[in-house]
């Protein structure tokens, strides 16, 4: 299994991050970015494009999934080395992963060896729950969908916080809800991340861990 958790911020913030999947790719992989929402992505692909050539990858797809897409494109992609997860509304994103049945596509693919990478939302979605996505009030995204299901794709047994910025604000709610889980929350400054390679778990930049109420350093 491998996975990458990417919090979120400028390319040059992620340089390390990009450094560290692309050990755990082929040569010149094929990559597919999967946008949380097909409305004004373009722009997001084309930064994603643009961040990626930087490491000499110039094969990328762009999929997104709430629009109409045929099962050659979806083909094409499953045969990817890697695959992205973009940032967006997390509870709008889970939704048409769903409804497409990308979720069990993706399962598949992560067992047959592919590379899953996400960012913010899509990070979210990999872990066993999309809870991280509702908190803090002021910093959260809006479940206009009305999902209810928060159940992720279960890659890991931890939780996922992306954009954190270390403050009381941010710390009173997480603290709060690390109580409410046995999981360990990793909470990531942009340009942070974890990577994962099947038993290994390799943190890049500052993370922090939240467990049972008490706050903790990883690095």
């Amino acid at each position: 299994m491998k996975l990458v958790f990417y919090s979120g911020g400028h390319d040059f913030e992620n340089h390390l991050l990009d450094t560290n999947l692309l050990k755990l790719a082929t040569k010149n992989p094929q990559v597919t970015y999967i946008p949380s929402c097909s409305y004004l992505c373009t722009e997001d692909f084309r930064d994603f494009v643009e961040q990626y050539g930087k490491h000499q990858i110039h094969n990328i797809i762009n999929f997104p999934i709430d629009v109409p897409f045929t099962d050659i494109l979806k083909e094409e992609v499953l045969k990817s080395d890697i695959i992205h997860l973009s940032g967006g509304n997390t509870y709008y994103f889970l939704k048409h992963l769903r409804k497409t049945g990308m979720i069990n596509e993706l399962k598949q693919f992560v067992k047959r060896g592919g590379i899953l990478t996400g960012l913010s939302a899509g990070a979210i979605i990999m872990t066993k729950s999309i809870e991280t996505a509702g908190f803090p009030e002021f910093d959260k995204d809006e479940n206009d969908d009305n999902i209810k299901n928060l159940k992720g794709m279960g890659f890991v047994n931890f939780e996922f916080f992306p954009h954190y910025r270390n403050s009381k604000r941010y710390d009173k709610e997480i603290v709060e809800y690390s109580k409410s889980t046995e999981r360990p929350l990793y909470a990531c400054p942009d340009g942070s991340g974890i990577v994962v390679d099947n038993e290994m778990i390799q943190f890049v930049g500052k993370v922090y861990c939240f467990h049972h109420g008490k706050k903790f350093i990883v690095k």
